[in-house]
């Protein structure tokens, strides 16, 4: 397409920052106002003016969201080299960057990514190990374990200052969570494994002291990012070092729409932009070509509120003249009922279920509509559950191939051998004490009579050669799951026997990567069916995961893909299959965000639900909640409905009647309030006969009396 032609189908602001020139450029892009467009349009006008498309980075929050706009500027600027543009989320651009430059930082080339339920694993195991949770106070779990880790690593403050302000209740074992954490690091450092913290860490030292820093800030001449303002403090260093050579840098976000910090994003990176960068160069885009006006006018007084802001107000063409409507509702189960009914009254007013959306603050708030949507036969999906990765099906078969890849991965090593009937806690720890062992007089030997490249690599894939010419002892119970799983890992590594030799020193040609998937497949299938109830749909997975393997000609790229962009959906703990063709959304807010209904419906508006009880610690805090109700908004495109419980039942699911008022969000307050149109909806009252009522009252009376009497 020629280039006159799009430029003049962008509105003024978008061709204003499409078309800037060199120098920082920030993008305050509001909800619905076309910011991927714009953004497409700034790499192709960029690749039209003669850069280069390999020296142009363009980091996203998800792949698809590279893909897509990598693929709008190859179709406006019909460049051959379009596809070459670096475009992919913060963690894999890490990835490809250090693959290449790990040496600069010291890291082995074959270092595998843990998940965060791996890096979750391997801190439990560090836990028992040290002794900490053994005596008779509480330690902090796993899970929270990673939590602060990985908060204390992206936002770039103290462990201690990290415990105090976000995990208080953990503060008196802050000594010996510093002393977890660094036994942590030293584990992964010593076994080749990366975490996604990792990932961004190691970029950041690679662009800043590492002798390769200047190589790879000169590599990019532009390099512009999306959703800014979902970024974290390590990621904003990232991109000053990486901008040392030029400040050619354009970032697009929305300060309103910063609603994240729970990942350690903040909305300092926006608000503080032209700080950072002088002379930064600011465009707002304002035209919504999402909503109607009047659902605008209400968002936009919810956001006039915030304490600090980028000032902009949202317009649009759409005309509409029903404000959204302010529902008040007895309880919840009045609530649910109202949701149910005004659902229906849209479908058969022709908008599909899937164009109407159900969106709550938290997941849990959604479980009475739940059982309603049941009972009235409207079927749903819930946004949220398991990802595709985090299975655990999945995660044995990747544990399987991250063992190929780096035998030193320990972890893995230990999902694998407890998957094998005979196998314990105790004898995994013998095996993989035994193959992970440092290497003896004459393994060290061979490595001295190696090249440099020779020797890392045998020190690398020690643990496999061990499993090949001297395996472990196992249990008698398990020596022949054990065989079978020796042989399969000997054949898919390239080390299976020379039928020439005898010998397993040897190497063969390792089978293809998809191959290799097959082969794990047939391994595995047995096991499946024993440790799970539905094995023919995770079996299902299996095959789809071997259809993807085909896709990829190194076994490295495919571990680091799935580990770093999984598929969203899995079948782990799935019902039946899902027949309907049209079926309702419910999603978090958070779950939401980028998303478009034609209806929207949002649950709980009440103080302590939005904001969250758990939110008005501080103004920080409180401020996210706006702009968390603010993006629930704005997600709808013609009919946006709020609602209100009064009653609140302590223990809804219980006998009890004690129950509680709720006050309405301090969000929609009085100035807010007459950008909607309130309705009330009243318990139904029986209409008595009179007669019978009196009737009724003048016979307890004089049954009262006789009391009195006797």
């Amino acid at each position: 397409m020629p280039q006159n032609q799009w430029l003049e189908e962008l509105n003024e602001q978008q061709r204003r920052a499409a078309t800037h020139g060199d120098g920082p450029l920030l993008v305050i892009a509001g909800a619905g106002t076309g910011k991927t467009k714009t953004l497409a349009c700034r790499v192709a006008y960029l690749m039209a003016q003669g850069v280069a498309a390999e020296r142009i980075l363009l980091l996203t929050f998800t792949r698809r969201a590279a893909a897509e706009m990598i693929s709008r500027a190859r179709n406006l600027s019909d460049r051959p080299d379009a596809a070459s543009v670096w475009g992919g989320t913060f963690h894999a651009m890490a990835n490809r960057i250090l693959r290449i430059y790990h040496s600069a930082v010291g890291l082995p080339d074959d270092f595998t990514i843990m998940d965060q339920s791996d890096g979750a694993d391997l801190m439990n195991v560090l836990r028992t190990d040290m002794g900490f949770g053994k005596g008779d106070r509480r330690f902090p779990r796993k899970e929270t374990l990673v939590k602060i880790y990985s908060r204390t690593i992206a936002a770039q403050e103290g462990l201690r200052d990290v415990v105090k302000r976000f995990y208080p209740w953990c503060a008196d074992d802050t000594d010996g969570i510093a002393e977890l954490f660094e036994a942590f690091v030293d584990r992964k450092r010593k076994h080749g494994l990366l975490d996604y913290d990792d990932l961004l860490l190691f970029w950041n030292v690679l662009c800043d002291v590492s002798p390769a820093a200047d190589t790879v800030a000169d590599r990019f001449d532009h390099v512009l990012v999306d959703e800014y303002q979902d970024t974290n403090a390590l990621q904003s260093d990232i991109l000053w070092h990486l901008r040392k050579r030029n400040k050619n840098l354009c970032v697009v976000g929305d300060d309103a729409q910063s609603i994240y910090s729970f990942r350690a994003a903040t909305v300092r990176n926006i608000l503080d932009f032209p700080d950072q960068y002088d002379d930064t160069t600011v465009v707002k885009l304002e035209q919504n070509y999402r909503s109607r006006k009047p659902i605008l006018e209400a968002s936009n007084a919810v956001m006039a509120e915030a304490s600090e802001r980028y000032t902009k107000e949202l317009w649009s063409n759409l005309e509409g003249e029903q404000k959204p409507l302010l529902i008040h509702c007895v309880d919840e189960q009045g609530q649910c009922n109202e949701v149910c009914s005004r659902i229906l009254k849209h479908l058969e007013e022709g908008i599909p279920l899937m164009k109407q959306a159900v969106l709550f603050r938290t997941g849990h708030h959604s479980d009475m509509l739940e059982v309603e949507l049941a009972k009235r036969n409207i079927p749903f999906h819930k946004f949220g559950g398991l990802k595709f990765i985090e299975s655990s099906h999945i995660k044995d078969v990747l544990a399987l191939l991250r063992v190929l890849e780096n035998p030193r991965d320990e972890i893995s090593w230990f999902r694998i051998l407890l998957m094998l009937n005979g196998i314990g806690s105790a004898t995994a720890r013998n095996i993989v004490d035994s193959l992970l062992a440092e290497p003896s007089d004459s393994e060290h030997a061979v490595g001295r009579n190696s090249t440099v490249e020779e020797a890392t690599e045998s020190a690398s894939h020690l643990a496999l050669k061990r499993l090949a010419n001297s395996p472990p002892q196992v249990p008698a119970s398990a020596r022949d799951a054990f065989d079978k799983l020796r042989d399969l890992l000997l054949t898919c590594s390239g080390i299976g026997q020379n039928t020439d030799s005898g010998s397993h020193d040897a190497p063969i040609d390792a089978p293809p990567i998809s191959q290799q998937i097959e082969l794990i497949r047939e391994f595995y299938e047995p096991l499946l069916e024993r440790r799970f109830d539905n094995a023919a749909m995770r079996t299902r997975d299996l095959e789809q995961l071997e259809h993807i393997g085909t896709g990829y000609r190194s076994r490295r790229s495919f571990i680091s893909d799935l580990t770093l962009d999984p598929p969203a959906s899995t079948s782990d703990l799935a019902g039946p299959p899902f027949l309907e063709e049209d079926y309702l959304i419910l999603s978090t807010i958070h779950s939401a965000k980028g998303c478009e209904w034609d209806a929207v419906h949002i649950l709980h508006c009440a103080d302590g639900m939005i904001p969250s009880d758990m939110a008005v610690g501080d103004d920080e805090g409180i401020e996210e909640e706006r702009r968390l109700l603010y993006v629930a908004m704005t997600r709808a495109k013609d009919h946006l409905y709020a609602y209100f419980p009064l009653r609140y039942y302590h223990r809804p699911n219980s006998s009890s009647d004690a129950h509680s008022y709720a006050q309405l969000s301090r969000f929609i307050s009085k100035d807010v309030l007459p950008t909607f149109e309130q309705r009330t909806i009243e318990i139904p009252q029986t209409h008595d006969d009179p007669v019978k009522i009196k009737a009724s009252v003048e016979s307890v009376d004089n049954y009262l009396k006789t009391l009195w009497r006797n």
